[in-house]
């Protein structure tokens, strides 16, 4: 039991050791070359499943019809546009090139990246709004649709991404991982109730499917930042920068949320990023060396979740207690 108890209290810590000793443990060992050739083709292929699967679950529990903007919102999307334009400022008023120019790609996709779906699994495991969060995650990716093909191009006039080109190739990958699994969840929720009885029967389904995921997108990062083509003291640099951008885009999600009694939800939608996707737009867009940025700050986001979830737990304790 108490190791059940500990395994429950740390999945997300948990989930990442053993993502990246996994790595290791196939990237070291020639023996096992063989099957790291033939499960990695296979991982690539299950992850975006895990995901679909993962968002349909948690939107089994929501409550359609409490999905509105709020407040919120609203200072939590005008923060995000004003950090990038004060990115995009810096670079072109100081002409950065070089690994100042990288670094400042790799603050950007951490800080452009849409809120992360799996925020709104964190967010109802804290016991935060469901509905608020889920709501959020749709105007941030609709803002970064906006921003992407504005900003980019500034960046690097050799994109030659086309606005409306890239803007509705975001949305297409938006509808994927967010729009199909809410619908299916919908149709799940009015029509097949004995399916959705089971689902929300689970307690924490959603969040154990994440924890599982979570080993897998670390493993990944970490063979990515251990294959980056370049020095370990540059890659130290973007990782510490990382941190350091991680720490404020919760603080300040945090701040801004407590003057809407939506503290926690206003820390994750800001802080808590969708680092697939930044990495996907750096490999695309930008020098693909920018994208161990967003490949950091997957572990850093999720270190401050951990913390959370155990400050949470322990909160819950006392009260029971008392």
């Amino acid at each position: 039991m108490r190791l059940l108890n500990f395994i429950k209290e740390w999945t997300l810590p948990i989930a990442m050791a053993m993502g990246t000793a996994i790595y290791f443990l196939f990237a070291f060992t020639p023996q096992l070359e063989r099957e790291a050739e033939f499960f990695g083709p296979i991982i690539d292929t299950i992850f975006p499943l895990f995901m679909f699967l993962i968002l349909f679950v948690t939107f089994c529990k929501v409550d359609f019809h409490q999905l509105k903007p709020t407040g919120w919102h609203l200072w939590i999307g005008v923060f995000q546009v004003l950090f990038v334009a004060i990115i995009v400022a810096i670079i072109l008023a100081f002409h950065l090139s070089g690994d100042k120019l990288i670094l400042m790609e790799s603050i950007l996709t951490c800080v452009i990246g849409p809120c992360a779906a799996a925020a709104a699994v964190v967010t109802s495991k804290l016991g935060g709004n469901l509905e608020e969060m889920t709501s959020y995650t749709f105007i941030s990716n609709f803002l970064t649709a906006l921003m992407v093909p504005v900003c980019f191009p500034l960046i690097d006039p050799n994109v030659g991404m086309d606005f409306w080109q890239a803007f509705f190739l975001i949305l297409y990958k938006v509808c994927l991982v967010l729009v199909v699994p809410m619908a299916l969840a919908y149709i799940v929720k009015h029509f097949i109730h004995p399916l959705h009885r089971w689902i929300v029967s689970v307690k924490d389904l959603s969040f154990y499917m994440w924890g599982l995921s979570l080993a897998i997108v670390t493993g990944t990062t970490v063979k990515n930042i251990v294959h980056a083509d370049t020095s370990a003291h540059f890659l130290c640099l973007i990782a510490g920068m990382g941190l350091v951008l991680c720490l404020v885009q919760f603080a300040v999600g945090r701040y801004l949320g407590h003057f809407f009694n939506r503290t926690q939800e206003a820390g994750q939608a800001l802080g808590q990023k969708n680092t697939n996707f930044a990495i996907w737009i750096a490999y695309t867009y930008l020098n693909p060396l920018s994208s161990v940025g967003p490949g950091c700050y997957i572990l850093w986001q999720n270190v401050i979740n951990s913390i959370e979830l155990w400050q949470h737990e322990r909160m819950t304790k006392k009260q029971k207690t008392t």
